[in-house]
């Protein structure tokens, strides 16, 4: 592949509803471009970015790759995305790398959520934007409808720069709407012909819409747009492009990825439209000077770059995929990465075509790269010089928020499953491992269940071990809510020296649920002696590990000593903490014990139909409603719910508001468990001791 100046570079993200068409549209664009001799499908697993085993067999982009395109000297950096909302994550490192945006809408299912979401995503990075309307060549497509809902949704900067033509309910050609004229596909030509009848008036509006926004580039432009001048195709041109690159028009096109059909036009605008990185800023900070380093995607300044994703592949290998922020990055250079203040060398530099990696020789500010076996290096990692070393900014990934407990089906596998597992993690950040020692599981994280399912799929079929998911024990707290007194004696004779152990303990609320206890002694008159009160607050910790009531760990109990009696031979603090544990014991069940469960502060955010539908849900989880505040043109429902309550949460809340919804949230405190989830529990762990299976 030829080495590319930064004037000479697009860097475009497809965005979309989940099954819209991304993929097979990179499809059809490769096989134009002459990358391919053939058009792979995605039902026959044999398409250029999808080349994961999971994403072969389930049918769906599970990860982003990036496919280069070389069309009339310029080359077209195409990021396709996952469209399902699980790996939203690799949808957010794509568009940390990108310049512009297509969001591709199937003109047969028309705007959904994810083309919501898509635009959303685009107006929060400022991406300039075009919507590419698939799926032309299905009987019951409509581009028009299409225009309708998105006008509707987001106003008049939509602009039709096509219409189609139909025949006999088929997709034949195209009106281009600058032009004025009309063209049709005869095989794999495009020849002109008149624009047909009912094509006219609605070309009239489309081509006033365009005229409009061109005027208003200008004071000359509109001096001569009110003085009835027409103006030179060049001259419309020029200032679309302003036009787009501000985000003031947003082109519609459309065609058909399988036939190949309007493809050709949408590369031609890619090129003519679309902004290339020399026009963008970017800015970090100089670590020698902490001085602004404003890289800016200028060839001239020291190099540095941004490792946007990270692809760990047991048949692949290890590649960092950078975008260049600013110089030249060459084969056999020196970096230095910031972040790990580790120094390597950069022994080859490639390019990816989907899986396959083409060696090339330097990369200029502002394409798109790739490079293998960084040991140290991490998505979000900043590359540059060790004499100009640099950082710039992570990219925003979303928090996941649905987990599950697993464990390693074999015994013998759970280093490797650790090790693979962190090893996904890399390539994977909305993954997260966490070991919650208290409850002795393993929980692992992700953005709903599909994503979930997923990592044990691919742990199953490239890593060659398997987990077993299961709901996660919720970390429940206990404690007292009254003052009890007791006393034990702990007696052993068994030949020898015997066991004699004597306390009298009082145990009451502390008041303060962070601590697990606080100990204290009033013995007077040397009833215990002061060499066995560590045993006695020996027997305390022991005892608040794991409570009598339901095993989960004790806090806020206040444990007094006050009286006991020992044995000059037989006492020992092994016999004064075994006395201890057994007094704690009852004394904690005569205190009037209680469960606490944790509870978590929920921010729901939801268009405002939903509002009504989501505030049940929450109260039937025995959520309680804060209050309600307007952002962004939806609502965010905050509410008050116990952790129990969040299991499942994820798909119930995507089944209520059509994928719409999203929520996050945070344990903020414990409080007392009604009796019905405290009877279910001491039910629960009465019935394992009795199966014997207590973990």
């Amino acid at each position: 592949m030829n080495v590319y100046t930064t004037d000479k570079i697009r860097n475009v993200v497809l965005l979309g509803h989940g099954g819209c068409g991304k993929t097979s549209l990179v499809e059809a664009m490769a096989y134009l471009s002459g990358i391919t001799s053939r058009m792979g499908k995605v039902s026959d697993g044999n398409t250029v970015s999808d080349f994961g085993k999971e994403e072969q067999k389930r049918q769906i982009s599970i990860s982003t790759s990036v496919v280069p395109i070389e069309w009339e000297g310029i080359k077209i950096n195409v990021l396709d995305t996952p469209g399902f909302f699980d790996f939203v994550g690799e949808v957010e490192e794509a568009v940390s790398a990108a310049d512009a945006a297509i969001i591709v809408v199937s003109g047969k299912a028309g705007v959904e959520v994810g083309t919501e979401k898509a635009w959303e995503i685009c107006e929060k990075y400022k991406l300039p934007r075009f919507i590419f309307v698939t799926d032309m060549d299905v009987d019951n497509a409509s581009f028009r409808q299409v225009v309708e809902d998105m006008t509707k949704a987001y106003g008049k900067k939509m602009a039709p720069f096509h219409l189609p033509i139909r025949e006999n309910e088929k997709f034949v050609g195209y009106v281009n709407v600058i032009t004025e004229t009309g063209h049709r596909w005869q095989g794999k030509e495009v020849v002109d012909c008149e624009v047909p009848e009912y094509s006219k008036a609605n070309l009239q509006l489309c081509k006033d819409t365009l005229m409009e926004a061109v005027a208003e580039t200008s004071e000359e432009f509109m001096e001569r747009y009110f003085g009835g001048e027409t103006f030179s195709e060049a001259e419309i041109r020029a200032a679309l492009r302003t036009n787009v690159i501000d985000g003031s028009i947003v082109p519609m096109t459309m065609g058909s990825s399988i036939l190949c059909q309007g493809i050709y036009t949408l590369l031609d605008d890619i090129v003519k439209y679309m902004p290339s990185p020399e026009n963008k800023e970017i800015a970090g900070v100089s670590l020698k000077t902490n001085e602004i380093f404003e890289a800016n995607y200028d060839f001239a300044k020291t190099k540095s770059a941004y490792i946007f994703k990270t692809i760990v592949d047991p048949f692949i290998g290890k590649y960092s995929l950078v975008k260049i922020c600013s110089g030249v990055l060459k084969a056999d250079d020196m970096i230095y990465n910031s972040d790990k203040d580790v120094e390597e060398k950069v022994s080859k530099l490639y390019v990816m075509q989907g899986s396959k990696p083409i060696e090339i020789k330097e990369l200029h500010a502002g394409d798109i790269g790739a490079i293998a076996k960084l040991t140290a290096a991490r998505t979000g990692d900043t590359l540059s010089t060790k004499a100009t070393a640099i950082k710039f900014g992570k990219a925003e990934i979303s928090t996941p928020y649905t987990y599950m407990r697993y464990h390693a089906k074999n015994k013998g596998d759970i280093d490797k499953v650790s090790q693979s597992l962190q090893k996904m993690s890399h390539e994977d950040q909305t993954m997260k491992v966490v070991n919650d020692a208290e409850n002795r599981q393993t929980l692992i994280y992700g953005m709903g269940d599909l994503h979930l399912e997923v990592i044990a799929s691919r742990l199953a079929n490239e890593y060659k071990v398997e987990i077993e998911m299961m709901q996660p024990k919720v970390a429940f707290r206990e404690t007292v809510k009254k003052n009890s007194d007791v006393e034990y004696k702990y007696k052993k004779q068994s030949g020898g020296h015997g066991q004699y152990g004597h306390v009298k303990m009082r145990f009451s609320p502390l008041g303060d649920l962070e601590k697990a206890y606080e100990f204290s002694q009033e013995v007077v008159g040397g009833a215990v002696p002061k060499n066995f009160f560590p045993a006695v607050e020996k027997g305390l910790q022991d005892s608040v590990l794991k409570g009598p009531l339901a095993a989960y760990p004790v806090v806020g109990v206040k444990a007094v000593l006050y009286d006991g009696s020992y044995h000059p031979v037989d006492s020992s603090e092994m016999a004064f903490k075994m006395a201890t544990i057994q007094a704690f014991k009852k004394g904690f069940m005569d205190a009037h014990p209680v469960l606490l469960e944790p509870i978590a502060n929920i921010k729901v955010t939801v268009p405002d139909a939903y509002t009504g539908d989501v505030m049940g849900d929450l109260n039937k989880r025995r959520g309680r409603v804060l209050g309600m505040n307007p952002v962004n043109g939806k609502q965010v429902i905050e509410a008050d719910i116990p952790m129990t309550g969040l299991f499942g949460y994820c798909t119930d809340l995507r089944s209520m508001t059509g994928g719409r919804g999203t929520y996050a949230y945070e344990f903020v405190r414990y409080e007392q468990a009604p009796s019905d989830v405290q009877e279910k529990e001491v039910a629960a762990r009465a019935a394992k001791v009795a199966e014997g299976s207590e973990d």
